[in-house]
């Protein structure tokens, strides 16, 4: 009878193999542990943030009209005279076109302090809808998704860097997870809670692979973009500073639209900047046929005394690195389609910010299975936390310094 040596190297290999396995194991479990409650933190901020002017909406009665009123061309000058009377003593800074049928058009209003708010007139006649604080569900979101409410050139990169770990926990998911194109199609069994919730985790993390994928490469280049690899500033032109009040400034704008018409008749307006202290310039952004791409990328200057064209910018014309950069927030946010992407991104959202709550609930469930207790929340809890070990600390430290910070939002306007 031959017997197998323990060194020899038939054993050796599926103990290495076996080895390597329980390596990438705990790499994957560390990345979705450790910094769990700030990952999910930002995750489910991100996720409301898709719809979070569609929020607004909901909790502003001004901001609605009745889709049948509305045209397919916002009447700008209309609107420009609306705001320029509610100005006063202030200005106005810029006109926003809604962004679907049943919503107003929104002035961004400076008062005679600095004040910042907004004003909402219906997108045809102009008529005034109401005046809103600059403080709004969508600044609120965006602010601690983007960077925790702190200053940019520190919160952007310490948000952004936690698609540091995505990245960690997608490419280890494909060694963990044996044979894993198989599962696209698994149900979920219920025999127990860790098996359900272990079902779950991988179904959704197979459907969502395209959208992990987006938001890591996004995060990444939000990351290089404010650390060391922005994109150039996009071309601009001042004019001699304009001498009129808001009320005469807005008259002016019919001859801006009708020369921006004639430079560009194909672009489609979404946002004017009205003149300046330091510039006498309208500047019209919107959207034409450079795809995924901010308005601000297609971009007519002109003269507000004179209404001569100064500058016309197409999407088309910009470098790499600027469409990059153009292309980012489009792709994060998913609005490059509308209502319609707003809504799969934010499905998608939450399918992620339940991977990385899913992730944390399977850790501690095999503990319990393995000591063959029944399952009860307040031991997942438990289990949970002591597993994040000495990184909850700074996790939690720093999503309680978005919350702390939320009152500097209102001094800001």
């Amino acid at each position: 009878m031959v017997t197998l040596d323990q060194d020899s190297p038939s054993l050796a290999k599926p103990r290495q193999r076996k080895k390597a396995s329980r390596i990438w194991w705990e790499v994957h479990q560390w990345a979705g542990l450790k910094f769990s409650i700030l990952l999910s933190f930002i995750l489910l901020t991100g996720t409301l943030a898709t719809l979070s002017h569609e929020i607004d909406w909901l909790l502003r009665p001004a901001m609605r009209v009745s889709p049948a009123s509305v045209a397919s061309e916002v009447n700008w000058a209309a609107v420009a005279k609306t705001a320029a009377a509610q100005a006063g003593e202030g200005r106005v800074i810029s006109l926003e076109a809604p962004t679907d049928p049943w919503f107003a058009a929104t002035a961004v209003m400076e008062n005679a302090e600095g004040g910042l708010y907004f004003v909402y007139a219906h997108p045809v006649t102009g008529a005034l809808k109401g005046h809103g604080h600059w403080v709004s569900a969508q600044r609120i979101l965006r602010n601690m998704h983007r960077h925790l409410m702190m200053p940019i050139a520190i919160g952007v990169p310490i948000v952004s860097s936690l698609s540091l770990l995505l990245a960690i926990s997608l490419v280890t998911s494909f060694v963990v997870y044996k044979k894993w194109w198989r599962g696209f199609l698994r149900p979920i069994r219920l025999t127990d809670l860790r098996t359900a919730m272990g079902d779950f985790h991988r179904l959704a993390g197979l459907w969502s692979l395209w959208f992990i994928l987006l938001m890591i490469l996004t995060g990444l280049w939000y990351l290089a973009e404010e650390t060391a690899f922005a994109a150039p500033r996009l071309p601009s032109v001042k004019a001699e500073p304009a001498a009129e009040g808001m009320v005469a400034l807005a008259s002016r704008l019919p001859v801006t639209l009708e020369a921006a018409r004639t430079a560009n008749p194909d672009l489609r307006i979404e946002r004017i900047l009205f003149p300046t202290e330091t510039s006498g310039a309208f500047v019209l952004h919107g959207q034409d046929a450079a795809i995924l791409v901010r308005p601000r990328a297609n971009a007519i200057f002109t003269d507000a005394g004179t209404g001569k064209v100064l500058l016309v910018n197409d999407g088309r014309d910009l470098s790499f690195h600027q469409r990059l950069s153009e292309a980012a927030d489009p792709l994060h946010f998913g609005v490059w389609g509308g209502l319609t992407t707003k809504i799969i991104w934010f499905a998608f959202g939450l399918a992620l910010t339940s991977l990385s709550v899913s992730g944390v609930a399977i850790y501690a469930l095999r503990l319990i299975r393995a000591e063959r207790r029944p399952p009860r929340w307040g031991q997942v809890l438990v289990l949970s936390w002591r597993g994040m070990g000495v990184w909850r600390w700074p996790a939690l430290v720093l999503v309680i310094i978005g919350f702390v910070l939320i009152p500097s939002v209102f001094l800001q306007a």
